[in-house]
């Protein structure tokens, strides 16, 4: 009776037949038989970028953004907010998990030469969302206002002044003034909280809208794709949507438990007094770290800028139509040996140094 009465109060405004036809479609429309668990990295993603926004909203309700509360705000949220334990160690793991999704999702989306044509903003928008990631990582880092955090962040933008030219212009718009202060935890707070969240909502809402207008590649060669008919392919409704719902399901019961059995630890307030030992940044920026003690600063920095640019331009440089990695032994061997370096960079990071520091 309710339902009939609201779709009789929703038809006397609007046109329902002309927006259930497009809804329609979409839910009916077929995916490629290629589509597998490793196409739900994107969902996955989608999945903890909404989670990091609800914890967040959570965490703001106690959550101070000054030198004087921040540490102690946490630390009531840690100790005595009820459920802030949980959420404050959901939104610390999913800021991990997070990261590695997105990075799996475009390690996906390689390995299958789905940024090929016609696909090439698609994939230039994911790289964006990888980017903005890594951003919220960085920015996040310091609003618990912790000893190691403090000093990280420091490190961090003193390497952004090495930049030439506009070096110490992007330090001290970082900092706010000469040294990481309370100007720098406002300025961090802000683009955390609203200028990300706000970026990453229409990035990815562009990204899918291309996704489901353009469709999921498969394995034929650039030109001679052939989009499954009605009643071929794989159902997106129900098949890959049960698919998606079970991997949720899983990803929640992951974070859940990584919170109570693994939580991370607050430390010790900030002392811009008192620098800790072995100061270096967290485990996704550690193959940067590494690659910049490698080489004078400014040699090192300009090495690691080189990542996302060829990133952004890759679609454009990979001009081959070969889509399936068995017929793409260059591009799959460049792949390859970048992972490689990833892993050996990061691991020789993090025993570069006996200590460990505590994310967000």
């Amino acid at each position: 009776m309710v339902k009939d009465t609201l779709r009789r109060w929703l038809a006397e405004r609007f046109d329902l037949e002309q927006i259930k036809g497009p809804l329609q479609a979409q839910i009916e429309k077929p995916l490629p038989k290629n589509v597998s668990w490793f196409h739900t990295f994107g969902s996955m993603s989608l999945f903890l970028f909404v989670s990091q926004v609800l914890t967040g909203i959570l965490l703001l309700v106690y959550y101070r953004p000054t030198p004087g509360e921040a540490f102690e705000s946490v630390k009531f949220i840690m100790t005595k907010a009820t459920m802030g334990w949980l959420y404050r160690q959901i939104h610390a793991w999913g800021a991990n998990l997070m990261v590695i999704i997105v990075f799996l999702h475009m390690l996906r989306t390689f390995v299958t030469g789905s940024y090929k044509k016609p696909r090439e903003l698609t994939w230039v928008f994911g790289v964006m969302l990888f980017i903005l990631t890594l951003v919220f990582g960085f920015t996040g880092y310091l609003l618990p206002w912790n000893q190691l955090a403090y000093w990280a962040t420091t490190v961090g933008t003193e390497v952004a002044g090495a930049i030439p030219g506009a070096g110490e212009w992007i330090k001290t718009l970082l900092r706010g003034g000469e040294s990481v202060s309370g100007e720098t935890l406002s300025r961090f707070f802000v683009v955390h909280v609203i200028v990300l969240p706000w970026a990453v909502f229409f990035i990815v809402l562009f990204h899918l809208v291309l996704v489901r207008f353009q469709g999921i590649a498969t394995l034929e060669p650039v030109g001679q794709e052939k989009k499954p008919k009605p009643g071929e392919g794989i159902p997106f409704f129900p098949h890959h949507v049960t698919k998606e719902g079970m991997v949720f399901y899983l990803l929640l019961g992951l974070l859940v438990t990584l919170a109570i059995l693994a939580p991370f630890e607050l430390g010790e307030k900030a002392d811009p007094l008192q620098t800790p030992f072995a100061i270096k940044p967290e485990w996704y920026f550690l193959p940067m770290y590494q690659v910049i003690k490698y080489f004078p600063k400014l040699v090192g920095i300009f090495i690691v800028s080189l990542a996302p640019l060829f990133l952004f331009i890759w679609p454009f440089i990979d001009r081959s139509k070969e889509r399936h990695p068995l017929k793409r032994p260059v591009a799959m061997t460049i792949g390859i040996l970048v992972v490689l370096s990833l892993l050996v960079l990061g691991m020789m990071g993090y025993l570069s140094e006996s200590k460990k520091t505590c994310p967000v």
